[in-house]
């Protein structure tokens, strides 16, 4: 399985020295090759891991410069296209329970867990909706 998308994510990004950029292209590559594991799983070896901890831990690195290239790479694949653009979203709902609601918004009443005398527990909810898109 070839790698090229490695090259054109990253040709935007500037570290600031040609050794973090390819750095970053091999991350970058481990990381896809066993998404969700960790570091040294997906590093497969010590000194990798080390190296990749070094990376995260130098000071020319951070997470604006590192989604730098990513961000160019986006903005050229829209240029490209003269197509709908799809862009995923989600909605996520955090609840909080609050003794004054009023406070902060009230949202629903919700029934909880059943009390000793057998009753269900009834509560206020105050909630925030987040919808993020990626």
């Amino acid at each position: 399985m070839g790698h090229d998308w490695v090259d054109t994510e990253t040709s935007g990004c500037d570290l600031g020295d040609a050794r973090l950029n390819r750095r970053l292209g091999s991350m970058l590559t481990a990381l896809a090759e066993r998404p969700g594991e960790s570091l040294p799983t997906a590093f497969q070896d010590w000194s990798n891991t080390k190296a990749a901890y070094r990376f995260f831990a130098n000071g020319n690195v951070n997470e604006d410069k590192i989604l730098e290239g990513h961000f160019f790479a986006s903005r050229l694949r829209f240029q490209a296209t003269t197509g709908p653009i799809l862009i995923l979203q989600d909605t996520t709902e955090f609840s909080f329970t609050r003794t004054a609601p009023e406070k902060i918004g009230f949202t629903k009443t919700s029934t909880g867990r059943k009390e000793k005398d057998g009753r269900f527990r009834q509560h206020t909810l105050c909630s925030l909706l987040m919808l993020a898109s990626l």
